[in-house]
């Protein structure tokens, strides 16, 4: 950082002087613990508006006296990943801009935003596709379903090397095609598979069209699930018939919809992989999220009632910066408390793509050991 700060304690510096920092490195940069973001471009303000719950989601970037350059500097602990925006104010104009200094994005279905790499992190190899491995497939399917009243389309993931002869868990994704696009899962599978780290399995790669009604505990969507899709599937694959061979997956309200339909369909699915769920509760008063997590919380304070054994294996992953960190430190305890083998982990992230990406090795592996797994451990 010691060049930045030579640059910053000059008085005014030439438009050639900035330029040339510039080109030279990447950006923000980071160093000891800290990151420096850098805005350059003509300007009344500039904000930073980033998604980390316990710090102000705007804070100001200071100009250097005489330029259009601006600057902040924030701590941050090794392997943080942070996204994030610029706010740039001008007259009576406000727009959000992608950082044009910083190569790295992440998507999501809102659009784009810039990341921020604390030291140490890297995006993990094994998300990547590997020429090694085989492909599996993605194909078309449908259901026809009676609680809907309608045929309910999803996609499949087909293992490489799928064989009738066999039989195969099966793991159902809430916004499976989400996944598919933001968080590399068939890459995750394929090479998760061909390491022999997880089993060969179908996928299940479902979505809604009133995401916000059957993910918030719907009962109508968990009975789809286990009574209509789940059986629907055994007729088609040669799948293993035991809970212990069957998952549930989701992040946010997914992870919701998960937990609540292997709560009131006990025995069903015996695995569960719950990302940054929204489990939105009260213990006096109200739970301040707003009508749309209404029903979320009458289920979750429900379930805190009587938690039962919904499954036999749960993976929960939430991370530090996310404002549902407290939700899910709180049902942890809980969860242990039925008996259920519970594996809690924490990451220095947002809520997010890739945070949930970034633990699909952990959480696969844990809940459906391949042979590697079986020999080693």
């Amino acid at each position: 950082m010691h060049e930045f700060e030579q640059l910053l304690a000059q008085d005014a510096p030439s438009r050639g002087t900035i330029s040339a920092f510039l080109e030279k490195r990447t950006f923000p940069l980071v160093d000891d613990g800290q990151a420096t973001f850098v805005f350059h471009g003509p300007a009344d303000e500039v904000h930073l508006r980033h998604f980390i719950f316990g710090l102000p989601s705007s804070q100001p970037l200071r100009r250097v006296k005489g330029t259009d350059l601006w600057h902040l500097t924030i701590d941050l602990p090794a392997r943080s990943r942070i996204e994030y925006k610029f706010e740039r104010v001008r007259g009576e104009q406000r727009e959000w801009l992608m950082d044009s200094l910083n190569p790295h994005t992440a998507h999501d279905p809102y659009g784009a935003n810039s990341v921020c790499h604390g030291e140490g992190y890297e995006t993990p190899e094994w998300s990547l596709p590997d020429p090694e491995a085989r492909q599996g497939t993605i194909d078309n399917a449908s259901v026809h379903s009676d609680e809907y009243g309608a045929e309910f389309a999803f996609k499949l993931y087909i293992p490489a090397r799928f064989r009738r002869g066999r039989r195969y868990p099966l793991m159902i994704v809430h916004d499976g095609e989400d996944y598919l696009r933001y968080s590399s899962l068939q890459a995750v599978l394929d090479n998760m598979i061909h390491r022999l780290e997880i089993p060969p399995m179908i996928v299940a790669l479902i979505g809604s069209q009133q995401r916000l009604e059957d993910y918030a505990a719907s009962v109508k969507h968990g009975n789809f699930l286990a009574r209509e899709m789940l059986p629907a599937l055994e007729e088609r694959f040669p799948l293993m018939r035991r809970p212990g061979t069957r998952g549930l997956m989701g992040a946010s309200f997914g992870a919701v919809a998960s937990l609540a339909t292997a709560w009131r369909h006990p025995g069903v699915f015996g695995r569960l992989l719950l990302q940054s769920g929204s489990f939105a509760f009260a213990d006096i008063g109200h739970h301040n999220r707003g009508p749309v997590f209404d029903p979320v919380a009458k289920f979750v304070n429900e379930f805190r009632e009587a938690p039962g054994r919904p499954a036999e294996k749960i993976f929960v992953s939430c991370g530090m910066y996310e404002s549902l960190i407290y939700e899910n430190r709180s049902l942890v305890p809980l969860l242990q408390s039925t008996g259920m083998d519970v594996r809690y982990v924490e990451a220095r992230d947002g809520h997010n793509w890739e945070n949930w990406r970034d633990r699909l090795r952990e959480g696969l592996s844990w809940l459906f050991p391949g042979p590697l797994w079986m020999v080693y451990e």
